[in-house]
C-alpha cells in the first residue's frame, strides 16, 4: 500500500501498474462494458488489478511458440502444479493423477451432479448463493432445496439442523461454496467436520466449489476433502485460478477427485466430456500456481484495505445497513432492509448513484433487500463509487 515520507506519497510498483478507468473499459470485458460509461461497475466477480507478471510471461512465451492447438487433456504439468499449490499453500496432499481439467467451475459442477450423485436426488443449496448454482442444478433436472444461512450479516453459519433434515428427507448432495460467495466465510475445521458427519450419516455427497480458496485473509483455507478419509470418499472438489489471478476469460478449471472409486467413475465418463480447457488457460494456470504466490500476497494486502474501507462505509455512512467483514474473497454482502431506501437497493444505487452492484434477489429467496459489492477494483474507483452511493443516500434522506 502507499506510504508517506516527508509529505510525499510513495506508491509501490504494484500500485503504479493500476489501470485507469479508460484502460479498464478498453479491455472489452463484460464487467466494464455492460452498463453505460457513466456507471461504475462493482458487480461481476472479476478484479480490476494488474495481472501477475509470471502469468504475462507464460502467455507471451506460449504465443511466441504459437501454442494454439488442441490442449492435452489432464496435462501432467497442470496436474503437478495444482497438487503442488495445494501442498504449499494449504498443507493438503492430493494425487496429481486425480486432477482433471474442465473449462470452468460450472462445467465441473454439472459433471459432478450428473455423474457423482444418485440420479434424481435433490441438491441442497445454502442461500444466499452464487446465482448460477441454481441454474446448474435445475438444468440437471434436480430439485433445489434452499436452506438459508444463519445470521448472514453478523456471523454467517450453516443451519446444520436444516441440512440434516434435508438429507433425512432424501436429498443426495450439498453444494459447499468454501470460501463462500457472497458471504465471504472461510469455514473452519469444526464446521466442515460437522457437515461431514451429517453427509456420511445419510450417504450423501459434497460438491465443493473452492474457486475462492486462494483469497483468504489471515488464515489458511481448509480443503474440505482433506479433513478426513471419510470426507475424501464423498467429495468432488472443483476449483480454478481464475478468481484469484483474474484469468476467467482463459477458461481453465480443475475437478479434483479424492477417492479411487470416483477416479474409476471418471475413467468411464471422460470420453463423454467435451474438451473445453484452453491451451493458454492451462499455461496461465500453471504459472499462477507455480509462481503466482508473491503477487497474490500483495494483492490480498491491497484487497484487505478495500474490504476495510467498504465495511467502514457501511457502518459509518449507513448505520442501518448490516455487513460483516468477509474472511475471504473480494465480495461483500450488504443488507439494506432497515436503511429506508426506496425499493430494491440495486435499482436505487444504479439509478441514483450510477453504481452497478449485484441484486440480492438473484442469490436466492429472501435476499431482495441485499446487494453484493465487488471491492476488487482500484482504490480510486472504489472511493468514487462509495462517494456516489453516499450522495444518493443523503439525497434520499433529505427527501
Amino acid at each position: 500500500m502507499t506510504s508517506s515520507v516527508a509529505g510525499h506519497t510513495i506508491r509501490t510498483a504494484f500500485e503504479q501498474r493500476m489501470p485507469s478507468v479508460q484502460q479498464l473499459r478498453e479491455r472489452g470485458t463484460v464487467k466494464w462494458n455492460t452498463y453505460p460509461e457513466d456507471v461504475l461497475p462493482l458487480w461481476v466477480a472479476e478484479m480490476d488489478l494488474p495481472t501477475a507478471p509470471p502469468i504475462l510471461d507464460a502467455l507471451e512465451a506460449a504465443i511466441r511458440r504459437e501454442n494454439f492447438g488442441y490442449p492435452l487433456a489432464d496435462h501432467p504439468r497442470l496436474q503437478a502444479a495444482t497438487a503442488e499449490w495445494h501442498r504449499r499453500r494449504y498443507g493438503a496432499a492430493i494425487n496429481p493423477d486425480f486432477v482433471h481439467d474442465v473449462p470452468g467451475v460450472l462445467t465441473g459442477l454439472r459433471i459432478a451432479i450428473d455423474s457423482f450423485t444418485e440420479a434424481g436426488t435433490a441438491v441442497i443449496l445454502p442461500i444466499p448463493s452464487y446465482p448460477p448454482f441454481l441454474d446448474v442444478i435445475r438444468q440437471s433436472g434436480r430439485e433445489v432445496i434452499e436452506i438459508p444461512m444463519l445470521n448472514p450479516t453478523s456471523s454467517p453459519a450453516y443451519d446444520f439442523d436444516a441440512i440434516e433434515r434435508a438429507f433425512a428427507s432424501g436429498a443426495g448432495s450439498i453444494i459447499l461454496c468454501n470460501p463462500h460467495n457472497p458471504l465471504g466465510r472461510a469455514f473452519t475445521l469444526p464446521e466442515l467436520t460437522r457437515l461431514s458427519q451429517i453427509v456420511a450419516q445419510y450417504g450423501g455427497r459434497v460438491l465443493s466449489d473452492e474457486i475462492h480458496a486462494p483469497l483468504v485473509y489471515g488464515s489458511a483455507h481448509v480443503p474440505y476433502a482433506t479433513i478426513s478419509d471419510e470426507a475424501a470418499t464423498h467429495t468432488v472438489t472443483i476449483t480454478a485460478a481464475s478468481k484469484a489471478w483474474n484469468i476467467a476469460g482463459l477458461k481453465c478449471a480443475q475437478v479434483i477427485l479424492s477417492s479411487s472409486a470416483d477416479q474409476d467413475v471418471w475413467a468411464g465418463i471422460h470420453h463423454l466430456i467435451p474438451q473445453g480447457a484452453t491451451t493458454l488457460g492451462m499455461e496461465a494456470t500453471i504459472a499462477a500456481y507455480s509462481e503466482g504466490g508473491p503477487w497474490l500476497d500483495e494483492t490480498l494486502n491491497y484487497l484487505r484495505g478495500n474490504r476495510d474501507r467498504v465495511v467502514a462505509w457501511a457502518n459509518d455512512v449507513v448505520p442501518e445497513a448490516r455487513m460483516v467483514a468477509p474472511e475471504a474473497t473480494y465480495l461483500g454482502w450488504i443488507d439494506f432492509a432497515e436503511a429506508d431506501l426506496p425499493g430494491d437497493p440495486y435499482d436505487f444505487f444504479l439509478g441514483e448513484a450510477k453504481v452497478a452492484l449485484n441484486p440480492g434477489r438473484h442469490f436466492g429467496s429472501a435476499s431482495a433487500a441485499s446487494t453484493r459489492i465487488n471491492f476488487g477494483t482500484t482504490a480510486p474507483v472504489l472511493e468514487r463509487a462509495l462517494e456516489a452511493m453516499t450522495g444518493a443516500i443523503q439525497r434520499n434522506a433529505r427527501g
